[in-house]
């Protein structure tokens, strides 16, 4: 591992340091620290030891607070108010921008170009140098009316309904011939149709004549009588396409949302061919090239494209154009392309797109807030991710990092470890100062930065082998690789290398297959992990036995629910111009249950007290039983500081995707497929991690697991390596085998930073 780069002489002067003072936020006990400012600072501590509370939800929350009350009411309307964190004293702030793991919208008019404005820049220049002359740069845009696609509007893509999944043509309306949600034979909207005279409801619908045909589909509204009232009579096409996919996907139930799925299908427009853009846009080019097909390279190759133009008349902006592709190179994502729709990268993809868009920044002296910033990146990318922090801290900025891994950790000015636990076990202040007080600390963090996994003494042997063959899903060359059953299986790979193209596009619709990833939980503010996992059950059955009540008294969405509060524990405020408020509801002070239910005890706690606990204190509470199973699954995933009534919109990709292992884990499958599961996870943590694997594995199953982390890697029974490189750079096996032959024989970035972590380099 690399040395740790030479600590800096911190300032000495008050003004220099962010002094925070009785922080209270979530688990953190009241504590007090320093933080120096224009120094790169990395928080550390086990998961749910409170480094978010200190960092995201106390310092970052203030500073934004504090800058949204510089603005008017009618401002801050539109910008939300955040309520002060709970803390005594924050002095010496400067303006935070929070560069996170959120997702960047499914705006699918959203891409990486318009997030980095590169693809701004891009406009400009083909305004400037494209033949023929077309216009000025919004003729560019296929946001704007005159450069957009005039069929799609700019999307690049068409819907379309198979009406097959409409109906069936083999029955007639009153066999049920309509198969939309809501359509029932005797509903009103069924005889808004059958009753409405343009087709006779005994007939088949392939026995239809074509004006009927179109008369059922198509016609649009039209005033008639049924039963008679007075009503409007629309094609059954009109109706859906209405009342259905013109409303948000996301509000929709979940039986609608899988009917959509099936009934609507999405085609390249065949106008623009996808690109967005209208004719005369897609005529002006510069070097052969329109602005569409600049936009689909990938980065790495576009950046060439640009560095070959040269005009006196924009050179400056192709300077800015050309600084802002290399960033994205640079930040391992050259693989990607500016046409590339925000909404489908991930949430490390996301973050460090938004973190382009500061380094071209003239701000200095901001702090800039990280999570985890190596989420989905290869050992290779950490370096360089490593070397885009050092580079905005001496810019003259402070740069405060949450991370787990070692990389980043060693080359940080400064360090905060809290814990020592999770949860109420957590919320201290273990060790604050250089890399190398915190190697001599003995804090859990301190004690495993140097611990390395070693590799097995003796790997599993296959029960047998799944094939995959001619992949080529995105950036994969026809590739054919076989997978071994009952080991354990790490896909390796620098990121854009084809990881997730092979497995997820060739392996996850296979019978018997169960995947767990991170993607968000669906689910109101009412889910936590207590009604997700099925552990309310139990719990409500075990309070109504002791009571003799029903266990539905015993659920905050159901007869139990706070009546002012509707069970949420929360008020929400509509103030009109200003942003809504959530208030603690003041009936059942955040309890969620009526008085009554709160009378109720089970070896003296109520539902709310017990609702309240963390995983770890709920074991001990239930000791045996349905209850304890599932607390137990929880446990092993590494999740016993979670809250059992944390909503599941406050939980961390890492935290839903262990979360829903934990929900696996009671299934009978053969084959688990894991992306990523030491995302989130601390170093001593990821020992834990792995011990569940090995177990998955003993018992009959087949782990393969997508992971960058060496531990996984030289933990694995077999190797899957992509490469060499990312985007048109991968997409090929370059190895196979034990992590000993790929240490002893491989030639690739991973079995090099393999070796490194092992000491054999």
């Amino acid at each position: 591992m690399p040395d740790a780069v030479p600590n800096r002489i911190l300032p000495a002067d008050s003004h220099d340091v962010i002094e925070v003072r009785g922080a209270r936020e979530n688990n953190l006990t009241n504590i007090s620290l320093d933080i120096p400012k224009r120094r790169l600072t990395v928080f550390t501590g086990v998961s749910g030891s409170g480094k978010s509370s200190l960092v995201f939800g106390t310092i970052a929350a203030e500073s934004q607070r504090l800058i949204n009350e510089t603005y008017t009411a009618f401002l801050q309307s539109f910008m939300g108010s955040p309520s002060r964190p709970d803390v005594d004293a924050l002095r010496n702030l400067s303006a935070a921008i929070v560069v996170d793991q959120e997702r960047m919208g499914a705006n699918s008019r959203s891409t990486v170009g318009t997030a980095t404005d590169a693809y701004t820049m891009l406009r400009i220049v083909f305004s400037r140098l494209g033949e023929p002359y077309v216009g000025p740069a919004t003729a560019f845009s296929f946001n704007a009316p005159d450069g957009m696609c005039p069929r799609c509007e700019g999307l690049g893509r068409v819907t379309d309904v198979d009406i097959d999944e409409l109906v069936d043509r083999e029955l007639s309306l009153d066999e049920g011939a309509i198969t939309v949600p809501g359509f029932n034979v005797g509903g009103w909207y069924w005889q808004s149709i059958a009753h409405s005279g343009f087709v006779d409801p005994a007939v088949k619908l392939k026995d239809y004549t074509p004006q009927q045909w179109d008369d059922f589909l198509n016609k649009p509204s039209t005033k008639v009588k049924i039963s008679g009232l007075n009503t409007t009579y629309e094609g059954l096409l009109v109706k859906v396409r209405r009342t259905i996919l013109a409303k948000d996907r996301e509000s929709m139930q979940a039986h609608i949302r899988a009917f959509v799925d099936r009934a609507v299908v999405y085609a390249s427009c065949p106008d623009c061919g996808g690109t967005r853009l209208n004719p005369a846009v897609l005529g002006c080019r510069i070097a052969g090239r329109n602005i569409a097909e600049c936009a689909a390279m990938q980065i790495s190759d576009l950046a060439e494209f640009v560095r070959k133009i040269s005009d006196p008349s924009v050179a400056p902006l192709l300077a800015g154009l050309t600084e802002t592709l290399d960033s994205l190179v640079e930040i391992g994502l050259g693989y990607l392309s500016l046409d590339r729709e925000s909404g489908t990268l991930s949430g490390g993809e996301s973050q460090r797109v938004k973190m382009v868009r500061h380094l071209g920044s003239s701000l200095t002296d901001v702090t800039y807030v990280f999570d985890e910033p190596t989420v989905g990146l290869h050992p290779h990318d950490i370096a360089r991710m490593n070397d885009l922090l050092l580079r905005l801290r001496d810019k003259g900025n402070t740069v405060l990092v949450v991370e787990h891994k070692p990389e980043v950790i060693q080359i940080a000015d400064h360090v905060v470890d809290l814990g020592p636990g999770a949860g109420s076990a957590g919320g201290q202040v273990c060790y604050t100062g250089d890399l190398a007080g915190l190697r001599a600390s003995g804090t859990l963090t301190g004690r495993h930065l140097d611990h390395r996994v070693t590799l097995r003494d003796a790997v599993r042997k296959p029960t047998g082998q799944v094939s995959i063959t001619g992949a080529r899903l995105h950036n994969l060359k026809d590739v054919h690789v076989d997978i071994p059953l009952g080991v354990l299986t790490v896909v390796t790979g620098v990121a854009g290398s084809g990881k997730s193209s092979l497995i997820h596009g060739s392996l996850t619709r296979r019978d018997g297959v169960v995947v767990v990833d991170q993607t968000a939980i669906r689910g109101s503010r009412r889910s936590n992990p207590a009604t997700y996992t099925g552990l309310l059950d139990p719990i409500r059955t075990a309070f109504a036995k002791a009571n003799g009540v029903k266990a539905a008294l015993f659920s905050a969405n159901s007869e139990g629910a706070c009546p002012n509060c509707k069970g949420i524990g929360l008020v929400y405020t509509d103030l009109a111009m200003m942003a809504g408020v959530a208030t603690v509801c003041e009936v059942c002070e955040g309890r969620r249950f009526t008085a009554e239910v709160l009378t109720h005890k089970l070896r003296g706690k109520d539902i709310s007290e017990v609702l309240a606990m963390s995983v770890a204190q709920a074991r001990d509470f239930f000791p045996s039983g349905a209850a304890r199973t599932i607390l137990d699954r929880l446990a092993d995933v590494g999740l016993g500081y979670l809250g059992l009534g944390q909503p599941l919109t406050t939980l961390s990709g890492g935290e839903r995707q262990r979360l829903k292992l934990a929900i696996h884990m009671a299934e009978k499958a053969a084959t688990y497929v894991l992306d990523e599961p030491t995302t989130g996870l601390h170093l001593a943590d990821v020992d834990q991690l792995l011990a569940l694997l090995d177990r998955l594995v003993d018992a009959g199953n087949t782990v393969i697991v997508i992971e960058h982390h060496q531990a996984v890697m030289a933990h694995a029974d077999w190797l899957i390596d992509l490469g060499p490189g990312a985007g048109h750079d991968g997409g090929q096996v370059v190895f196979t085998g034990t992590p000993a032959d790929l240490i002893a024989n491989g030639t690739s970035l991973t079995a090099r930073h393999l070796r490194e972590y092992l000491g054999h380099a």
